[in-house]
């Protein structure tokens, strides 16, 4: 059996005497879509920031396919796989819709490598 794409074990999140997280445990396996859902100020927002590199957990492990994953900065997310669609999300409106999904992993200065890319694996996506 495959591990979990990614794995959180206990992870606590604290700002001063706010607990935001507290001993989390969240297992997403491979081609499911989770949702965490809960009432604003409930931390779901910190919880999915601690997985893609915006803060540092202060307890617990992030797994990314079994293996533990130091995630401290965003760049750091998008090189493990892990990506983020943010909360309010805006599209660049002369911006093609690969160009808008591309935004933010472009690979480099030249965008043409990252574009093929992109399109190819939006082509699979489509296909799955």
């Amino acid at each position: 059996m495959p591990e979990p794409a990614i794995e959180l074990r206990g992870i606590s999140k604290r700002f001063n005497p706010v607990v935001a997280n507290n001993r989390v445990d969240l297992v997403v396996e491979a081609g499911m879509i989770h949702g965490i859902l809960g009432e604003n100020g409930a931390s779901n927002t910190t919880l999915i920031n601690i997985v893609y590199g915006y803060y540092e957990a202060d307890d617990g492990t992030v797994l990314v396919e079994g293996w533990p994953c130091s995630v401290a900065r965003p760049v750091d997310a998008i090189r493990t796989g892990i990506g983020m669609v943010h909360q309010h999300f805006v599209l660049v409106g002369p911006f093609t819709v690969v160009e808008n999904v591309l935004l933010g992993a472009e690979g480099g200065l030249i965008l043409r490598g990252g574009l093929c890319r992109m399109r190819a694996e939006l082509g699979r996506l489509a296909r799955e």
